[in-house]
């Protein structure tokens, strides 16, 4: 059996659990609580230590699927999730104030990860507000010497949530068949 991790980060309230959610073979498991700082005027509760899920490729073939929780003042749960992860899914948030400082934050934050594994960006939300677009997203990664990924997504389609891994998977290994 190969068993495989990939990362779900990104900020407070982006969809990191409702994804992992959509594509998991078992009920997820959640690390919920009541949001009691700045994260309640997004949403009633909040991510402290991780969300899980799995999804079964093939009979052969596991991956665990983890969520970090999107406050900084967890990042320490960050370090611990990421080790050992193949790859790493960063969504933003398009109605966020500014998802290209978001982008920044996380790329410089898992910067270590990135040295050794894969990122797929995943860029929810963009039917509220199509403003950055996907070619603004494109431009800043390319213009800092990244070739990345870049996919509007809706975290609670399974579809788009696959495409998101079978992206990172074919950055992984070209000539993989799903």
């Amino acid at each position: 059996m190969i068993e495989n991790k990939i990362i779900f980060t990104g900020p407070v309230g982006v969809g990191k659990t409702t994804a992992i959610s959509a594509i998991s073979d078992i009920p997820p498991v959640s690390t919920d609580a009541f949001a009691s700082d700045m994260t309640a005027g997004r949403k009633d509760h909040t991510t402290v230590a991780m969300d899980y899920g799995v999804i079964q490729l093939d009979e052969d073939t596991k991956i665990h699927l983890y969520g970090t929780p999107g406050q900084e003042r967890f990042d320490f749960m960050w370090q611990i999730l990421s080790k050992g992860g193949m790859g790493l899914i960063l969504l933003l948030d398009n109605t966020r104030g500014n998802p290209l400082k978001d982008l920044k934050f996380f790329l410089d934050s898992f910067d270590d990860m990135l040295k050794t594994a894969p990122v797929v960006i995943g860029v929810n939300k963009m039917n509220i507000r199509a403003v950055p677009g996907i070619d603004v997203y494109q431009k800043y990664l390319h213009d800092h010497g990244l070739n990345v990924p870049v996919f509007e997504i809706d975290a609670r389609n399974p579809e788009d949530v696959k495409q998101l891994v079978i992206s990172m998977l074919f950055q992984i290994d070209p000539g993989l068949e799903v």
